[in-house]
Order: structure tokens, then C-alpha cells, then sequence
């Protein structure tokens, strides 16, 4: 690169400088407008009134006139009645174009063809903008109706002093009109495209804030639920033990230093990953069928007998759809160690079949209705329903508490 191609970069500075300092201009301009419309109309009017008495004053207009003899006080009527209106042009374009009618004719008539007549198609661009099309047909006659008289006065020159530049400037002023309609309406839509997208942006974050809070509240209540009724079945357990048999308060306490501990762990892990400013989280994995062995001896040593039974040829299975399985069981043999009664016993039967896996944890309990309300029936078929299972829950035709979970086997893992 040359010398002189440098100094060229810095004046022009990069690609596209130029062409966002113009978007930036005009959008400021649109902004005053919007705030201050009277100052562009009377800018405008102005502008063309300024232009119509300079042509008048400088007898430009003798150029193309028919007639040389028109007075001057009509001359400077129809300039001024040219210009004047188009301070309503954005307003009542049409209405414009009607006052500007009877100058119109008293412009062909008389020959004068004063260039001002050219400020009629303001008013058609504002038509072609703002207002419904089918309004370009009457503006059009409006436009082109008052030349009549002239063409039969001076039928010569009709046609290349008038009809053909307004026509022709008519059909150019409405196109170019319709033009910047179309792109108009083209970016409104986008900004309304952008704006709808950015509500359903806010509600799809919405709702999948209040998701993962659902979620949290499920792994809360499973963890805090289970455990402290462990805990609270362990320690009416010591309490019993202490006065007989003190050994037993021993493994009691013991028991329940583990569970507590497995269950600030637990929270631990939900939490830190809660926190993203922590990069130490821990990342144990969550709890699987894998762990079921730990949580039923925690259930037995608080006093609840269970029996596990595994039917068919266990197949591996999404973490996810692991932990929903794990969390179902969990609060079912939580439930019965509330609800159940000292004397209950539970089973516990995980099925693998063709298609579908089924886990069934029966006691022989009491305590129905009280099972029925709470947070943990409602968590577990929330829990079921992400992989499109079913869930029943309710008294066990035999006598005591039935929960029966199905869930189809996901594909590639069925035996």
C-alpha cells in the first residue's frame, strides 16, 4: 500500500463508516421530525415557495409559456396558491391536491405554465406513502383534469408542456412512492419480527427459569424428605434402645451421623452447581440404581424391613431417567417410613421387560389418605411424565400402599 493509499484509509476511515454516520444522521432527522413535524412542513413549504417567486421574479417561466401576457399579480397568485397548501401535504395530501386545483386551471388556461405546478406532486408521493393506494386514481385526475382546458386553448403544445411531463411525473412520483412504502412496511415488519421474537426470547427464559426451579424444589424435597425421616425414624429408634440395650442407641447415633452426612453432601452438590461463580463445583455423579443398596440400608436401619427384588436383564439407561427411578423410590419407602406404621414392611421389585422397565414398591402399611396430598406424590409424577411414563399410586387391593411406575425403555437400550 502507498503513501497516498493510507492518507485515502484515514480520511475515509473503514468500510461502511460513511454509510452508518448517513443511517445515524437520517435516523436523528426522523427522530426531530417525529418530535417537531411543523418545522419540516414549514422547511418544506418554504423551500418550494422560494423556488416558485424565483422563477416568477426571474420570468423563467417564459420558457415554456404559451402566453407572455399574463398579469403579474396571477403570476404571483399561482405560485403562492402552488406552494402554500403543502404545508398540510402529510396531513390531507389529497386535500392539497384539490386546493391546488383551481390554480391548476388557471395555470393551463391562461398558458402560463408556471414550473410550480410541479409542487402538485409533493402531495402524490405523500399519497403513495401514507395513505391506501386506490387514492391514486382520483389524485391522478386531480392532477390531470385541469390541463383540458389549456390543451383546448393551446392544443399545439399540449401535450409536451402538459399532459406529457405531468403524467409521466405522476407516474414517477407514485412509484417511487409505493417504493419506499414497500420498504417501509418491510422493516416495520422486521422490527415487530425482532420485538415478538424477543418476548417469546424472555418467556422461553422465563419459563425455563421456573422449571429449574421446579426442579430444584423436587431434589430439595427428595433429599431433605428422606433423609430427615430416616434421621427420625433412627433417633426414636436410639431413644427406645437406650434404656435396654445401649449398643443398639450406639448404632442408632451412628446411623444417623452417616445419613446426615450423605445428605449434606447431597445438598452440597445440588448448590454448587447452582453457583456458577464456583469453578470448584462438585461434579459427583447423581444418585442411579446403582446406589439403591445404600438407600435401602439407610431405610432398614431406621427401622423399615425391605425387600428387593430385580427381574429381568438389567440394560443401561440415561442418568437422567436413572435418577427419576432412583427419586421414585426413594420417596415411596420415605412415605412409608411416615406413614406406614411401626409393624409395615416393604417391597421393593425393579422389572426390566421388552420395552419398558417397571419399578413397584408395595408395603403393608396404613395411612392412605395422608399419602394422598403433599409435594412428594406430585414431584414423582412430574418426575415420570419428562420420560413419557406413567405413574400409579394408591391402596394395594391386598391391603397397605402400592406406587407402580412404567416407563418405556428408550431406544438402542431395550434387551
Amino acid at each position: 500500500m502507498t503513501e497516498d493509499d493510507r492518507v485515502t484509509d484515514q480520511r475515509t476511515g473503514p468500510p461502511g463508516a460513511v454509510t452508518g454516520r448517513l443511517q445515524h444522521l437520517l435516523q436523528a432527522a426522523r427522530a426531530f421530525d417525529r418530535r417537531r413535524p411543523y418545522v419540516w412542513d414549514v422547511a418544506v413549504t418554504l423551500f418550494w415557495m422560494t423556488a416558485a417567486l424565483t422563477d416568477y421574479a426571474s420570468s423563467g417561466w417564459r420558457r415554456l409559456a404559451q402566453n407572455l401576457d399574463v398579469p403579474d399579480w396571477q403570476l404571483l397568485v399561482m405560485s403562492i396558491g402552488f406552494t402554500l397548501p403543502l404545508l398540510w401535504r402529510r396531513r390531507h395530501p389529497l386535500g392539497v391536491l384539490l386546493a391546488m386545483v383551481p390554480f391548476a386551471f388557471l395555470n393551463a388556461w391562461t398558458g402560463a405554465i408556471l414550473q410550480a405546478h410541479l409542487a402538485s406532486l409533493i402531495p402524490v408521493f405523500s399519497l403513495a406513502v401514507h395513505r391506501p393506494l386506490k387514492q391514486l386514481v382520483p389524485a391522478f385526475l386531480v392532477v390531470t383534469l385541469p390541463l383540458i382546458p389549456g390543451a383546448l386553448r393551446y392544443p399545439l403544445a399540449a401535450w409536451d408542456a402538459a399532459f406529457g411531463p405531468a403524467v409521466w411525473g405522476f407516474s414517477l412520483t407514485a412509484l417511487l412512492g409505493i417504493a419506499v412504502r414497500s420498504r417501509m412496511e418491510h422493516l416495520a415488519s422486521l422490527v415487530d419480527r425482532a420485538r415478538r421474537l424477543e418476548i417469546e426470547r424472555d418467556q422461553q427464559a422465563q419459563l425455563a427459569a421456573a422449571a429449574e426451579r421446579a426442579r430444584i424444589a423436587r431434589e430439595m424435597h427428595d433429599i431433605i424428605g428422606h433423609n430427615l425421616s430416616v434421621i427420625t425414624g433412627l433417633a426414636d429408634g436410639g431413644a427406645y434402645a437406650a434404656k435396654k440395650n445401649p449398643d443398639r442407641a450406639v448404632q442408632a447415633l451412628e446411623a444417623i451421623g452417616t445419613t446426615s452426612r450423605q445428605a449434606l453432601t447431597e445438598l452440597r452438590r445440588l448448590l454448587d452447581v447452582l453457583r456458577e461463580e464456583s469453578p470448584s463445583a462438585d461434579l459427583a455423579p447423581a444418585p442411579a440404581l446403582s446406589d439403591l443398596d445404600s438407600l435401602i440400608a439407610g431405610v432398614r436401619a431406621a427401622g423399615l424391613p425391605v425387600d428387593t427384588t430385580i427381574e429381568g436383564e438389567p440394560v443401561p439407561l440415561p442418568p437422567g431417567l436413572e435418577l427419576t427411578l432412583y427419586r421414585v423410590i426413594q420417596e415411596a419407602l420415605t412415605n412409608t417410613l411416615k406413614h406406614a406404621g411401626p409393624s409395615a414392611a416393604a417391597d421393593v421389585l425393579v422389572s426390566y421387560g421388552t420395552d419398558a422397565l417397571t419399578v413397584t414398591v408395595t408395603d403393608t402399611g396404613q395411612g392412605g389418605p395422608a399419602r394422598e396430598g403433599g409435594r412428594g406424590l406430585a414431584g414423582m409424577r412430574e418426575r415420570t411424565a419428562l420420560y413419557q411414563g406413567t405413574l400409579e399410586a394408591g391402596p394395594h387391593p391386598a391391603g397397605g400402599w402400592r406406587v407402580r411406575l412404567r416407563v418405556p425403555l428408550p431406544e438402542g437400550t431395550a434387551p
